[in-house]
């Protein structure tokens, strides 16, 4: 065969290597052989009328074209014309064709795994490797020749040439030895072959990666290569990822696809192809499978971490399957579902989709059921489960869930609720009260909720969990108290003021970490929603230090903590609310009083109304409100010397003493830090500033802390002086123009009329018919004592006459 493995041809290239093999021959090739038509050795020989031989597909072309065009029925070689188109077999010459064939390619096969040598030249290797896909392609049958001569595994030994062209054309050689042959497949699947060809599915070059696909499809189609292929570590992994990818060629998707629902015959690569996003299969077999691979297959997803679409898809799927399962008999069954629908139920979308199949029944069922017939640890799965279900925003007092079309928060449903949580364990106890926080999160349910804790009187137990050392039982009993404060402050509030020490585990807890933590903030709006003036509660948090812990939270914060918590901003608005309650007891606390001044608590809350927050501001803004109340009672009224005797009998003599540094507003020495002042810094400048503020609530608080320089019992010409000197008189104005709430409306009419007093301001109102319109249409429409108000600011301003001058007083 000198000569005959020269020429090479390009990668991928539509010519047939092959081709070349079949024209190369070691014995000489006879005449006789050769089809005077096709130029190529005959396969089929037949003798036509005149005794001319043809390969039978070339001489039956021929006859065809002769028909076709309307030409005589001729011999091509001789042209003389034929009476027929009869053909027949040279069976002799075709066995003496087939004969020097196979003896060719005896020759030619041991050429070729010569060819099969890391060490050979490419072009060598290339056209061997195209050989042996010749000989495969030739018969149905000719690929055992493939397999006698052990050349599989030479050729698998080809993947390892440092030639990208050479491997290229192994894998595209490797399948067609494979095609529809379980022996070669059989023999593929030896050694770490398998592993070798799945290394090119995340190879750079696309050539290799399809080809690598192409081959692993066949393989795939035998059960045993199907098991091999997922035990090779990232193979599932990676087909998975073709399939999704948008840079691959769309036939190598379409096969990978195809390969992988070879694999699904395989429980195994199913699990796999669940735990790489393509949960399809898993689902078919939950929802097809016999008894044990349901049990199996639920089991698994209940293992998996889902994302919540994948969540939603699930519960779409398999959602009434699994809640079926969980209804089943059979204890194994039941636990392979509540934990899988424990995974499936974990966000909103999904939840409301198991509540539509109906798991609410079944669930509740299971979680009053005796110990004999669900065991504790399950009952923790069905507990988790309903909680996950009550996070979500369904209408939960209107889905019955009992026999007698009881719903979740029906009283008995609630008492059962509160009586598991007082009589298990401290895992499933945290998830019922979880359950408890998630049907308090709707005002609707709540309201029912607060009506059962109240008859079954279990507020004391639930207060107990404040001081659980398990962190989550905690922060699950503090948010439903926090939950249910608005609505039983006063129970609350009694209850931590015993003695079994739960208001200072709750101070323990605000004060725990240096960084905000969702328990905290929980604690501190449990303890802020709590009746303000409670002052046995108050006076309980001096005595326990509590005051202390949350100034220095405050300042903590203001001084920079880190901020990376999502949960500072509740936090911090709630320490500002419990620091607010010790300004409602100052006036029969002298301890408050005595904390207040230590601690310059109304500078601290000055400094509070330049914060970001508009609670923080508002809050502040009545806490110094509070503060600035008690300054008429904490001022040092000056103490006038007794005159001398000589005075006494020359009075004409004495001169009055002239006392200096005195407050204008409160008559006496008056300072922030010990009256609580509003004088002193800058809280005046701040207050009157916010009345601009686009928050009613802020404007009112900064309302109600001014209006404290025009009370009774202070000078409140000066008080007037101060505010004019202030900037403050157009605000104020403005505020009862905008009529923007009830509350602050009437606060602003109370201020005004305190205003009018000063004729001045009188004058210059008297003339805005604004102004006029806004008193007399709370003159018309206030309450009572708003109506009272106005008509005194009316008088101010001559828009009502004023009889008292004509009428004696009674």
């Amino acid at each position: 065969m000198a000569g005959s493995w020269d020429g090479s041809h390009e990668l991928g290239s539509q010519s047939d290597d092959s081709f070349q093999f079949e024209r190369q021959h070691i014995e000489p090739i006879y005449d006789a052989f050769i089809c005077p038509l096709s130029k190529q050795i005959m396969r089929d020989p037949v003798s036509i009328e005149n005794g001319q031989t043809f390969e039978r597909e070339a001489i039956q072309k021929w006859f065809n074209e002769c028909k076709e065009n309307n030409r005589k029925l001729v011999c091509p070689i001789t042209m003389k014309e034929l009476k027929t188109t009869d053909m027949n077999p040279s069976i002799a010459l075709r066995n003496t064709i087939e004969e020097w064939n196979a003896r060719n390619e005896v020759v030619q096969l041991d050429m070729a795994r010569k060819s099969l040598n890391l060490g050979c030249p490419e072009t060598d290797t290339l056209r061997a490797l195209r050989f042996i896909q010749y000989i495969c392609q030739k018969t149905p049958t000719s690929k055992h020749i493939i397999r006698n001569n052990e050349l599989i595994p030479m050729i698998v030994d080809m993947l390892k040439s440092s030639s990208r062209r050479v491997r290229c054309r192994t894998l595209e050689t490797l399948r067609v030895v494979v095609e529809d042959d379980d022996d070669s497949k059989e023999i593929m699947a030896e050694g770490d072959n398998v592993r070798t060809i799945v290394k090119f599915l995340s190879h750079e070059q696309s050539k290799e990666r399809e080809e690598a696909v192409y081959l692993l499809y066949e393989l795939s189609k035998l059960e045993t290569l199907s098991e091999k292929i997922g035990s090779v570590n990232g193979a599932i992994l990676i087909l998975v990822g073709m399939t999704s990818s948008k840079s691959e060629n769309l036939l190598t998707v379409e096969k990978a696809d195809q390969t992988l629902e070879n694999l699904e015959k395989n429980e195994n690569n199913v699990r796999q192809m669940a735990e790489n996003g393509r949960l399809q299969p898993l689902l078919t077999l939950i929802l097809e499978g016999s008894p044990e691979v349901k049990l199996s297959m639920a089991s698994y997803l209940g293992e998996l971490a889902l994302s919540n679409d994948v969540k939603v898809f699930v519960a779409r799927t398999v959602g009434s399957s699994l809640i079926n399962l969980m209804k089943s008999g059979n204890m194994q069954s039941r636990e392979a579902a509540l934990k899988a629908l424990n995974q499936v139920s974990s966000c909103d979308p999904s939840a409301k989709i198991l509540v539509e199949e109906g798991i609410l029944t079944p669930l509740v069922k299971d979680l009053f059921a005796g110990p004999n017939q669900l065991p504790m640890r399950l009952k923790e799965i069905s507990a988790t489960i309903l909680a996950n279900i009550v996070a979500s925003d369904c209408d939960f007092d209107s889905i019955p869930v009992g026999p007698n079309h009881q719903t979740l928060v029906s009283e008995d449903i609630i008492h059962n609720l509160l009586y598991l949580i007082s009589n298990t364990g401290p895992a499933i106890e945290c998830k019922l009260l979880q359950v408890l926080v998630g049907l308090t999160s709707s005002p609707v349910t709540l309201i029912s909720v607060v009506s059962a804790i109240k008859s079954s009187g279990a507020i004391n137990s639930l207060v107990q969990f404040i001081e659980a050392p398990q962190q989550d039982l905690r922060l699950a009993s503090i948010k439903l108290l926090q939950r249910l404060s608005p609505n039983m402050g006063q129970e609350l509030a009694s209850s931590l003021r015993g003695s079994a020490g739960q208001l200072d585990g709750l101070i323990k807890v605000i004060a725990e970490n240096i960084v905000s933590t969702e328990e905290q903030a929980a604690a501190v709006g449990l303890l802020a929603d709590l009746p303000e003036r409670d002052t046995g509660l108050t006076r309980q948090m001096l005595d326990e230090g509590a005051f202390e812990i949350v100034i220095s939270r405050i300042r903590m914060i203001r001084q920079g903590e880190p901020r990376r918590s999502r949960f500072v901003t509740p936090y911090l608005e709630g320490l500002v609310r419990v620091l607010s309650r010790i300004t409602f007891v100052l006036q029969n606390e002298p301890k408050a009083v005595s904390l207040c001044r230590d601690n310059d608590l109304s500078g601290l809350f000055t400094e509070l109304l330049a914060h970001s927050l508009d609670n923080v501001q508002m809050v502040s803004a009545f806490a110094l409100e509070n503060l600035s109340s008690e300054s008429k009672n904490l001022t040092r009224l000056p103490e006038i010397p007794p005159p001398s005797v000589c005075m006494s009998i020359f009075p004409c003599f004495s001169k009055q003493p002239v006392m200096t540094g005195l407050c204008r507003v409160h008559r006496g020495a008056c300072s922030r830090r010990d009256t609580f002042c509003l004088l002193d810094g800058p809280a005046l400048r701040r207050l009157v500033g916010l009345l601009d503020h686009t928050n009613a609530a802020v404007v009112e608080a900064s309302l109600a802390a001014l209006s404290t320089l025009l009370d009774d019992g202070v000078n409140v010409e000066e008080g007037v002086a101060v505010l004019i000197e202030a900037e403050g008189i157009k605000p104020i104005l403005d505020v009862l123009l905008e009529k923007r709430t009830e509350n602050l409306g009437r606060r602003a009419v109370w201020v005004v009329e305190r205003l009018l007093r000063t004729e001045d301001i009188a004058y210059e109102v008297s003339g805005d018919p604004n102004v006029s319109t806004a008193l007399v249409d709370a003159f018309q429409h206030g309450d009572y004592h708003t109506r009272q108000t106005a008509e005194r600011a009316l008088k101010h301003v001559d828009k009502i006459p004023n009889f008292s001058g004509i009428f004696p007083n009674a």
